[in-house]
Formats: C-alpha cells, structure tokens, sequence
C-alpha cells in the first residue's frame, strides 16, 4: 500500500473541494487529508479514489462519498477521547475518519463478509477501532451509553434503540426516509427524558438492516 505525493496532491484537492462545498471544521477536514482513501479501492478503480462520489465495495455496499462522510462528522460534533458507535462499518472509511479526530469507535456491520474483511483490512492501515458482527440497528446496548452515534445506512425511523443509548448531552446523526432518499437528522439528548431533533439536506445510503431497521 503506497501513499504517493500523487494521492497526496488528489486528497488535496479533495478537501479544497469539500472546503469548497461548506464543510468548515478543519478538524475534519485534516481527517480527510490524512486517511488514504485509495487504499479502498481496487486496483482497477484506483483513478476514482478522491473524486467526490459514492463506489461500490461489493455485497451491495458502497464506500460513501467523500462529501457525505465529511458532512455526517461534521455534524456529529466528535471531540478527542469520546466513545462513538459508528452503526454500518462498510469499507472502515469513516471509522478511520472518525478516529483520526480521536474518538474512540466502537463499529457494528451486519454483512458478515464485510465485518471480516474490514476487520483485517483496517489494522493494516495502522486503525484498530472496536469491531462487532450484527444488527447494528440495535446498537450495543452492553457498551452504552455513547457520547455519539453516527449511522451510515438509511433508517425507515430512527431506532429508539439508538436513543436509548446516548448519553446525556449525546448526539446522534442518522439519514432517515424510503429506500432511495433520505433526511439527515441530527438527535441531541438533552436529560433522560428529553430530545431535540434537527433536520438537514437530503441523501441517498444503502438501507439499514436488522429488527429497527428495514427488515
């Protein structure tokens, strides 16, 4: 895996493009800067890397679109050091991404093929978040509470088991909508009984799967 000044100068590029686009954290966007996203790709795809757009990975996934990710961390408000459930692993992009501002991930993937090849894929990078095989859906109820969940998979509703699982104080950023365009929505846990919910611009993820997820 060779990190050249080429992909270096492409992920440039990237990110100015991002910039460009409204992300304003330069937090993430440094995130961006420093994961080597080519190291996603097959070698066939490999000149489609930094362009701003969604690929396939196989078993009906994509790696999302550099924009995408960059607007769900943004919006997501992570700081070093807080504990984040990332539902829908996928390629790892944006487990590396979040980790890169240092959070500490915990990732759940359904697709079993998925979950053990990112499993083995990541750590070679040098990203060795928490991994677990299952209906993310659910969260991981037995590592709640989270100071963030972020998932990347369109939800039917949002999952009150993913609620249930904030912290106080905790944020949650899931697409929610049908099987082809969704809202993302932004839910802030304010006290024990009490959430705020904020609505943005729309997009277009693979379906959530499991019990609170489509089905």
């Amino acid at each position: 895996m060779e990190d050249s000044y080429k992909h270096r100068g492409k992920r440039r590029a990237l990110v100015k493009k991002l910039a460009e686009k409204g992300i304003r954290d330069p937090r993430v966007l440094e995130a961006i800067n420093n994961v080597p996203r080519h190291f996603f790709f097959d070698e066939a795809l490999l000149e489609h890397a930094y362009q701003d757009k969604a690929f396939p990975i196989g078993e009906g996934q994509t790696i999302s679109q550099p924009y995408t990710v960059a607007f769900q961390t943004e919006k997501l408000e992570v700081e070093p050091g807080m504990k984040v459930l990332e539902v829908g692993t996928g390629s790892g992009y944006q487990a590396c991404v979040l980790m890169e501002i240092g959070a500490d991930v915990y990732t759940i993937e359904y697709n079993k093929v998925l979950y053990q090849r990112t499993r083995k894929f990541l750590p070679k990078m040098g990203y060795k978040p928490k991994f677990f095989q299952g209906d993310g859906s659910r969260g991981l109820p037995e590592y709640a509470p989270f100071d963030r969940i972020i998932v990347t998979a369109g939800a039917p509703s949002v999952p009150n088991s993913l609620i249930s699982q904030l912290a106080v104080g905790g944020i949650l950023i899931i697409p929610v909508g049908d099987s082809s365009t969704q809202q993302m929505l932004r839910i802030t846990r304010v006290n024990e009984k009490k959430v705020r919910k904020e609505s943005f611009d729309y997009f277009s993820f693979v379906p959530l799967k499991g019990e609170e997820g489509w089905k």
